[in-house]
């Protein structure tokens, strides 16, 4: 489940990226949670893919 969310953040992130610049600041904040969320997953060990 968390993968899952990563995973969209970071597809939003990149999308946002490219296409919505006015949203920046929003989009990086999405990137920060998406890596958080997956760097909390590998800490407990837990399947990253």
């Amino acid at each position: 489940m968390l993968w899952t969310i990563a995973l969209i953040l970071i597809i939003l992130w990149a999308l946002g990226f490219i296409a919505f610049h006015v949203l920046g600041s929003f989009i990086h904040l999405l990137l920060v949670i998406a890596i958080i969320v997956v760097l909390i997953r590998l800490i407990k060990g837990q399947k990253v893919l």
